[in-house]
């Protein structure tokens, strides 16, 4: 029924001039204001995401962005020069190195931050 639709993501964060910041210029994608005083974030190979303001807006408890990248190690040392400070969890699966990278967990490499708003994004090392 929908397979020939179009389709976006969303989710929300409680100030639009911060997040417009942080994904534009720490993060380096393209932001643009929406019509809807919402953010329009522009992916790779056409992909869009809606970020809109939310009062009493709540963090995501999960990953709601997730960044296939080529060299992990040197994708969080980009990041974390431009600002960003990685997560850290205690999960059975496997531990983070010092960067915070987890390795070793029967998946890709992966390291996770969030945006100003609080919302959980990652990094992960394509195979």
């Amino acid at each position: 029924m929908l397979k020939d639709s179009d389709a976006f993501s969303g989710f929300s964060v409680d100030d639009i001039a911060k997040a417009k910041a942080f994904y534009g210029q720490t993060l380096g994608l393209h932001a643009e204001d929406g019509p809807m005083g919402n953010l329009d974030l522009h992916l790779k190979g056409g992909g869009r995401v809606f970020i809109y303001p939310k009062d009493n807006h709540v963090p995501a408890t999960y990953t709601v962005l997730n960044f296939l990248v080529a060299d992990i190690e040197k994708a969080v040392d980009e990041l974390t020069a431009a600002g960003v400070r990685f997560e850290r969890y205690d999960m059975p699966e496997g531990s983070q190195d010092a960067k915070g990278i987890m390795r070793g967990n029967g998946g890709p490499a992966i390291a996770w931050f969030t945006d100003p708003a609080g919302n959980i994004i990652s990094v992960l090392e394509t195979q």
